[in-house]
């Protein structure tokens, strides 16, 4: 894959002429499998008409704006989207707006003042079932009827591919919801990741023997994987990696009530309040239990860094 450093945009006034755009529209969220050959399709494409790949999404999440601020849960904030889109090669990421008006256009606006205005597109890579415009009036074949005018070409994603997509985010949100991190990841194509920054807890790990770093997230809709105790690596200011274990939960044992993010570090005994820590989710060890006593809690602990140092 080309070493290429992305580029993003986000403002729209202000895009570059385009070589030979090929461009697909989405939100993406979470770049898994599914959207990994969507983006694959688009690079190909790219190579052949030695033209650009360029990938619209739209912040914050169209659904947060059409569902008047319902919670969104997001598998990928838009850092890590960048993160992920570079990897795989992607020359452009255009981060458009997504507000009230720009839902409002009609699809006719949206094609020519967006699409061919801001990006000159010589080709358009996009579902049977991509909708646009207001109210959602706008179609695939509206699309291609508009290219004979516009003089970009439209080529469409098969209906099984989109079924995956679908299928591979739903199951991805439900397996992290509910612990199953073999399947996330499978879907993924990675291994889910989040970060926080470290900051200070009640140190009463550091009393039975393990002590953690806790984690405050930043964004809010990051969807966390559900209770429980986790076998991991961490990076510390993007430094290389260590092994730990993660607990999630509200720490019944001690009488908690709030849900908070904990991480072990092997071998670790530095001073990281204020850093940033990025935890790679590598399998789910149990279920988070409520113990008679820290001594029970400290037995079990040991047996959880077997069974995570085993597991990494």
């Amino acid at each position: 894959m080309p070493d290429i450093m992305i580029q993003v945009h986000r403002n729209l006034e202000e895009l570059p002429m385009f070589n030979n755009a090929v461009i697909t529209i989405g939100s993406f969220d979470g770049v898994h499998l599914g959207h990994q050959q969507i983006l694959g399709q688009l690079r190909q494409e790219a190579d052949r008409i030695k033209g650009e790949t360029v990938v619209i999404t739209f912040h914050p999440h169209p659904r947060k704006v059409v569902s008047n601020g319902r919670e969104v849960k997001i598998l990928t904030t838009l850092d890590e989207k960048i993160d992920l889109l570079d990897k795989l090669g992607i020359n452009h990421l255009v981060v458009t707006p997504f507000n009230e008006a720009f839902s409002q256009q009609t699809p006719g606006e949206y094609v020519e003042n967006f699409l061919v205005k801001k990006f000159r597109p010589h080709t358009i890579i996009i579902g049977y079932d991509h909708r646009f415009g207001k109210a959602r009036s706008g179609d695939y074949h509206l699309l291609e009827q508009l290219g004979e005018t516009f003089g970009y070409q439209v080529k469409e994603i098969s209906e099984s591919l989109l079924n995956e997509i679908i299928i591979s985010s739903t199951k991805v949100r439900e397996a992290l919801t509910e612990s199953d991190i073999d399947t996330a990841n499978q879907r993924l194509g990675y291994e889910y990741f989040f970060s926080g920054t470290v900051v200070e807890g009640n140190k009463l790990g550091r009393t039975i023997g393990y002590p953690t770093a806790n984690l405050e997230i930043a964004e809010e809709e990051k969807l966390i994987p559900g209770n429980g105790v986790y076998a991991v690596t961490v990076s510390i200011n993007d430094r290389a990696a260590h092994k730990g274990m993660m607990n999630i939960g509200i720490r019944p044992t001690i009488g908690g009530t709030k849900r908070v993010i904990e991480v072990n570090i092997f071998d670790f005994n530095q001073d990281i309040y204020g850093s940033t820590v990025k935890v790679f989710v590598k399998a789910f060890i149990r279920g988070e239990v409520k113990f008679t006593g820290l001594d029970q809690l400290k037995e079990q602990l040991a047996k959880d860094k077997v069974s995570a140092s085993a597991l990494l």
